[in-house]
């Protein structure tokens, strides 16, 4: 008898928060060097860099070089620290990385097309504790750069929904959820996200999010629109990646173990 043929899956390597400088050449290579084997694409969810230099740059390059797989990735707040974000995003993008920022990327992969939209956020908050755009024009200038980032997303998944994508892949630095905070002090939620842009991701749709920034945080979350949400940090992943699967023609995709960490 034959056996059953699996469903056709897109194998998801993430990982955020990484902070790399001149001391970590080679850190990371020989994990990344393994992605041909077990993942499809590797997403990297912002702070790439201790502090958003272009020499701190040209070692995440390196470390990401040959790979093997597409790279796809957001700035953090780190990458931005020291202003020089633009020539951040020119060294990867010499090194075959995608870096978005309010804008998508399409693949294929097993013939289907696979679609990531990103942006790196921004801060303000959650349900019930955010902040507004009322009063002086620093609160309502902090609150409209979360606001546009996320209008920003949902067009992106816009989209790569009209690009006829099997899949689509929200990735952020900043959280779009409370869940995946779960072990950060309370006090600094505002500052570790913002719902609008789990508004932005429920309004246009999409099969995961991921993001990093908080690295005391949690793994497994979800909008209130039922999309899963995965905080990739290095800290809390606690490994140089993790895999995720997801089914490419609708079909549930069973656990599998894996020295990665699976996770559907």
């Amino acid at each position: 008898m034959t056996a059953p043929s699996q469903p056709p899956v897109v194998r998801v390597a993430a990982v955020g928060d990484i902070h790399l400088g001149p001391d970590c050449r080679g850190l990371l290579k020989p994990a990344f060097s393994v992605l041909p084997d077990c993942a499809d694409l590797l997403l990297l969810a912002g702070d790439l860099t201790r502090h958003g230099t272009a020499e701190e740059a040209v070692v995440v390059s390196e470390e990401v070089r040959e790979a093997g797989v597409p790279v796809v990735a957001v700035l953090g707040n780190h990458d931005y620290h020291s202003g020089q974000e633009a020539e951040l995003e020119r060294v990867l993008e010499a090194a075959g990385v995608t870096v978005l920022e309010g804008t998508a990327a399409v693949l294929s992969v097993a013939g289907h097309k696979v679609g990531v939209a990103g942006t790196k956020g921004f801060c303000g908050g959650f349900m019930g504790a955010s902040a507004g755009e009322f009063g002086e024009p620093e609160m309502k200038a902090f609150v409209r750069t979360t606001r546009r980032s996320a209008d920003r997303l949902a067009g992106a998944l816009g989209d790569l929904s009209a690009a006829g994508c099997a899949v689509r892949i929200a990735l952020t630095h900043f959280s779009p959820v409370p869940d995946t905070l779960a072990g950060e002090p309370l006090q600094i939620y505002p500052f570790l996200g913002s719902y609008l842009l789990a508004e932005a991701i429920d309004s246009a749709g999409a099969d995961l999010a991921v993001h990093g920034h908080a690295h005391l945080g949690t793994e497994h979350g979800m909008t209130a629109g039922g999309v899963r949400v995965r905080n990739v940090a290095q800290p809390v992943i606690g490994r140089a990646f993790t895999l995720y699967r997801l089914p490419l023609d609708g079909h549930p995709v069973p656990r599998e173990s894996s020295r990665h960490r699976t996770v559907t």
